[in-house]
């Protein structure tokens, strides 16, 4: 297997924009490198006339979308824990990281190091934990540098990590982390994707349920159905008296949902434990299993299995 040097991604000499994560090229009948074209996989939609024929993502069966247009509402929390719930249902699962500037999954996963190569594909072969494969930025920078590109450079970078990873066993389930937003990654991610369905985090306060719902139309509007929202730092429980306080309101995403005709998955309460876990990179899910709190991610997984 082939190893990517860093220093790709520390000099603008080695990066193109038909290939910035550096990856090499093989020859289909030859197995020798050649040089990059960029044309193996479907094209980001530039100035072509039409939209691009979508597609599917080889190894893959069904692909969800966790997604947010409010940033700091725990979506990527909400992605690795659901995703491990996948797995301990009996799934096999894999998790792909599309935040190009912002990379959560290598940090929540208690992942580091850089992906090897495969020798005969010239893909990036996943790193895995907890029985779920990952694959992100995060592992191609370093923790400390900022990924400073202009969009097609990061359009071309989100393609790469879409069609150029060799999951290295069918995946029942592919959940993919989105960027906050409703820009060109999540534009381009549905016009190249068939998706399964989505799921929207958001938490209750009304400045966070704004953006839910532009999240709501934007999916509306691409043609990919929502399994649900998840409400997320819905309420907190005193765990001195178990006295449940709402801090940031209540019923916020019940009445949203309502609204669109969509269905609350979990009312994920605002737990230390969730924060502390996460940093340890050892999930609610993986430490606690049968707490209260891993149920909540194991209803959201549920309603994925039997969205379709």
């Amino acid at each position: 297997m082939l190893k990517i040097p860093r220093r790709l991604f520390t000099t603008t000499r080695y990066l193109f924009h038909e290939n910035p994560l550096g990856l090499p090229r093989f020859n289909a009948n030859a197995n020798a490198k050649v040089k990059a074209s960029g044309n193996d996989a479907p094209q980001m939609p530039r100035s072509q006339k039409g939209l691009p024929v979508k597609q599917n993502i080889p190894n893959v069966k069904n692909i969800i979308l966790v997604s947010s247009a409010k940033g700091g509402v725990g979506k990527s929390t909400v992605t690795v824990n659901t995703a491990l719930s996948l797995r301990r249902l009996g799934k096999s699962v894999g998790i792909l990281d599309a935040d190009i500037f912002g990379p959560s999954i290598p940090r929540l996963m208690n992942l580091s190091g850089e992906p090897r190569i495969s020798q005969t594909s010239g893909k990036l072969l996943p790193l895995s934990n907890y029985g779920v494969q990952t694959m992100s930025m995060g592992y191609l920078v370093k923790d400390e540098q900022a990924v400073v590109w202009r969009g097609l450079m990061v359009m071309k970078a989100l393609q790469q990590l879409l069609f150029e990873v060799e999951w290295s066993s069918t995946l029942d389930y592919l959940v993919i982390d989105m960027p906050p937003g409703t820009g060109d990654t999540q534009l381009s991610i549905s016009q190249l994707l068939r998706i399964t369905g989505a799921i929207i985090v958001s938490t209750p306060q009304d400045i966070a349920l704004i953006d839910a719902v532009k999240g709501i139309t934007m999916f509306n509007k691409v043609n990919i159905p929502i399994i649900g929202l998840v409400q997320n730092m819905s309420h907190y429980i005193c765990p001195n008296c178990n006295h449940e306080s709402h801090i940031f309101k209540s019923e916020g995403a019940s009445r949203v949902a309502k609204e669109h005709e969509l269905d609350v998955l979990a009312n994920v309460p605002l737990d230390e434990k969730i924060c502390f876990q996460s940093d340890l990179g050892k999930p609610i899910v993986v430490a606690d299993p049968e707490s209260p709190i891993s149920k909540c991610y194991e209803e959201i997984a549920k309603a994925v299995i039997n969205f379709h």
